[in-house]
């Protein structure tokens, strides 16, 4: 499968330059001759991806200091021990 707009570093420039024109992603796909589904905002899309460095983060930021850390792991001691009583209280173990 052959890769599409394997020109993008040259076509960029001139996006960039009609978009700052005022020009609209229909108007510079038929001005360019670029065919397919969206083509000017999936790159564009693409090229933003690449500039964004760091990766998004989930889930909770690591602790920071000793104590954070005592105080977090005294916390899911005490999650882990309330969970295990409901599950003994329920039967299912």
């Amino acid at each position: 499968m052959s890769r599409r707009y394997q020109k993008a570093k040259v076509l960029m420039p001139k996006i960039e330059k009609m978009l700052a024109l005022g020009m609209t992603q229909k108007e510079i796909e038929k001005e360019l001759g670029l065919e397919g589904d969206r083509p000017i905002h999936n790159l564009l899309k693409r090229e933003r991806r690449k500039e964004r460095k760091m990766p998004k983060q989930r889930g909770r930021k690591p602790a920071v200091s000793l104590q954070e850390y005592k105080y977090e792991n005294k916390r899911l001691k005490m999650e882990n021990e309330l969970l295990r009583d409901f599950l003994q209280l329920t039967g299912r173990r």
